[in-house]
């Protein structure tokens, strides 16, 4: 015959449940970083061109566009990131220019 076990009281157990109530720290969200372009006399537009479709996924045609924004305003944003892929993106795009032996100067700042 199987006797049915009787759970005894543990020193310092007094008996009570616990409710375990979460947390949540609020997060907020990183800070944005605006990635630009600047104009200089001496890069070709065709190589802007070029570094907006590599380096930034536009289409030719949006990269046209924003080349000329550069050209007319002397600079452009040309994104907007975190700040881990700002800083990426600004370095590829001088690393490129300094390989092609362009002087285009690549940015970024907080939005």
């Amino acid at each position: 015959m199987h006797r049915p076990e009787i759970m005894t009281k543990k020193d310092g157990d007094d008996g009570d449940t616990g409710v375990v109530v979460e947390t949540r720290a609020k997060t907020k969200r990183p800070p944005l970083y605006k990635v630009m372009l600047l104009n200089d006399d001496f890069t070709p537009m065709e190589f802007v061109v070029h570094v907006l479709e590599r380096f930034f996924g536009m289409n030719h045609a949006q990269a046209f566009e924003l080349m000329l924004t550069v050209h007319k305003k002397g600079l452009a944003v040309v994104g907007v990131f975190s700040f881990e892929i700002a800083e990426t993106k600004v370095g590829q795009v001088m690393d490129f220019a300094r390989r092609h032996q362009h002087p285009l100067q690549c940015t970024m700042e907080k939005e």
